[in-house]
Formats: C-alpha cells, structure tokens, sequence
C-alpha cells in the first residue's frame, strides 16, 4: 500500500523539481543577457570600434542577436517553469526531453551567436555560429514537446468537465 502514495509523490517531486531548475536557470539566465545588453548599449553609447565600426557590422548583428535569443530563452525558461505546473499528467520522460532540449537550445544558441561575433572574416561569422542550428533543433523540439503535453492537458481536463 505504501507504495502506491510513494509513485505520485515522486512523481509530482519531480515536476517540482524540474520547475524550480527551470525558474532558477530563467531569472539567472535573464540576469545574465540583460547585463549582456546593458554591455552592448554601454559599447554602442561610448561609440567602440570594435562594435560600432562599419567592417564590424558582423559582430554587432551577432552579438546582438545573443543578447536578443538569450534574454527571449531565458523568458521562455520562465513561462516552461509556469507551464509544466499546469500540466500534470505531462509523461515525466516527455516532459524530462522538453526541458533538456530547451536549457541545451538556451547554451547554444546564444553561446553560438556570442562566439560567431568574436572572430569574424570579412564579414562572416566566426567557426562558433555552428552551435546555432543545434540549439534551433532543441528549441524546436522543446516547443514541440510542450505544445503536445498542452494539447493532450487540454484535452483531458476538457473530458473530465463533461
């Protein structure tokens, strides 16, 4: 008998869990790009070369674009944490894929972006712009993921209302 109580319990400890890591990483995450976008504005304030100069127009854009996608998955982050708590009866290994491809979607990307605007070549991005497409796989496939589990929620609260 006692170990039928203990399934759920884990089961929901687990969803709380997952929730707590991803409120954590959100406003850590969010912290950490929006100090990313006061740099930039401080760099775009003071008028720096390295930034602002027309041959550096590639490395702007890209590290614009971290700035951008890292403070939007850090957000989304937050809205996945929210989220999951209204989804309980969410497959706790669908859900465990949703929120790894989504924290990997939010290293990469921006981490992408950052290090393709550190080295560029004559207007190119640097090697690291690679980790991008990766990360826009993931992202992909978290929202993916989390749409269905919504979709399925949805359902199911809608067949027990009737």
């Amino acid at each position: 008998m006692s170990g039928q109580p203990d399934a759920p319990q884990q089961g929901s400890s687990s969803l709380a869990d997952t929730s707590r890591l991803h409120l954590q990483v959100g406003w850590w995450s969010l912290l950490l790009f929006l100090t990313l976008g006061l740099i930039l504005e401080t760099l775009h304030g003071f008028k720096v070369g390295l930034y602002l100069d027309v041959s550096n127009s590639t490395r702007r854009l890209m590290w614009t674009l971290a700035h951008v996608h890292g403070t939007l998955l850090s957000i989304l982050n937050l809205v996945f944490a929210m989220s999951i708590r209204l989804m309980p009866d969410w497959k706790a290994s669908s859900r465990t894929l949703a929120s790894r491809c989504l924290l990997g979607a939010l290293a990469l990307m921006p981490l992408g972006f950052l290090l393709g605007g550190v080295f560029i070549f004559g207007g190119d991005p640097g090697i690291g712009v690679i980790l991008v497409p990766p990360g826009g796989l993931l992202l992909f496939l978290a929202v993916l993921l989390t749409a269905r589990a919504s979709t399925g929620s949805a359902k199911a609260s809608g067949e027990s209302a009737d």
